[in-house]
Parts: C-alpha cells; sequence; structure tokens
C-alpha cells in the first residue's frame, strides 16, 4: 500500500499527516493486496477539503468533503470511501460467484441497479476545444462530447466546480 499526501493552502502538519496514513492502513481490511492512495488536504476561506482517491485492481474510487475542522472532514472522507469500498467489493464478489454476498455486521449494502434511461445520437463535427466550451456555453450543458479538430480524436470538455474548464483526451 502506498498513500500520498498533499497540502495545499494548508500548514503540514506531522501530526494530521500520521493520523491519516493510520487510518488509510485500515482500508486494507478491503483490498489486502496493493493500492494507490493519495490524499489532498486544501483550505480555502477558513473551510478545510479533503479528497481521497483510490487505484483499486484496475478501478479508481473517489470522494471528496469539506469540514471546518481537517480531522472532521477526513473522517466523513474516510467513512464515504469504507461505503464505497463496500460496494465495490460486493460487486466483485457478486462477479465471481453470484451466490456470494458481502456482507458485514455493521451494514449491508444493498446494490443499487445501474440502468441507462435515455441514448442519445449526434454528429460530431471537427473543432478546436476553445470553439467546444463556446458550444457547450450556449447548450447549458455541463460537458461537451467533440472531435478535436487538432489530433482527430473524440475529446470531452467539462465544467469544473471552480468554474474553469477541464478536457478528457484519450490515451490509446
Amino acid at each position: 500500500m502506498k498513500c500520498d499526501i498533499y497540502f495545499k493552502n494548508y500548514a503540514k502538519d506531522e501530526e494530521v499527516k500520521e493520523y491519516i496514513e493510520k487510518r488509510v492502513l485500515k482500508l486494507e481490511k478491503y483490498f489486502p493486496r496493493d493500492y494507490q492512495a493519495n490524499v489532498v488536504i486544501s483550505e480555502l476561506r477558513g473551510l478545510v477539503t479533503t479528497e481521497i482517491t483510490l487505484h483499486v485492481a484496475s478501478t479508481y474510487l473517489r470522494v471528496e468533503t469539506t469540514d471546518k475542522d481537517v480531522r472532521t472532514a477526513f473522517d466523513k472522507a474516510m467513512y464515504k470511501m469504507e461505503i464505497q469500498l463496500k460496494k465495490f467489493k460486493n460487486k466483485l464478489q457478486s462477479r465471481l460467484n453470484d451466490s456470494i454476498r458481502y456482507e458485514t455486521e455493521e451494514e449491508i449494502i444493498e446494490e443499487e441497479e445501474s440502468k441507462i434511461v435515455r441514448s442519445k445520437k449526434f454528429g460530431v463535427k471537427p473543432m478546436s476545444p476553445e470553439e467546444a466550451s463556446l458550444q457547450m456555453e450556449l447548450l447549458g450543458h455541463m460537458f461537451f462530447v467533440f472531435l478535436n479538430a487538432d489530433t482527430e480524436v473524440i475529446n470531452v470538455i467539462y465544467k469544473r466546480k471552480d468554474g474553469q474548464y477541464g478536457l478528457i483526451e484519450p490515451e490509446f
């Protein structure tokens, strides 16, 4: 298990770092094999945001919480991460053997079925990411799929929580 802890706009605190490492190590009970954990602690306007990203079995799990206290924000994030890990492990178990279900004594997580409720087809035309962001804004969407004119590959542009834009480019 590897755990990387980053501090953004927050004074690096060794006591908090040790607390985080100790708590993240407890996630090994769900997946004893190697996994990668990244924890980002940032502060903005008196609120501490904790982001935890786990790379487990070729899957990424991510949670984010905000609170006034760093430990409270981290504990909330860990609680959410444990729920995600239980769901993920439950899905893996059910794929291996439909008759085996993973249940804990504290709580039984009911698996929610994901259903595609709508399908949509549309033509894509080559455009630059700047044109795509303008088109996305005109449509009032949070993301936009387009054919990048420079690379001739399908890309996705999306609006981030901070109001900036993100670009997803596939890597082959």
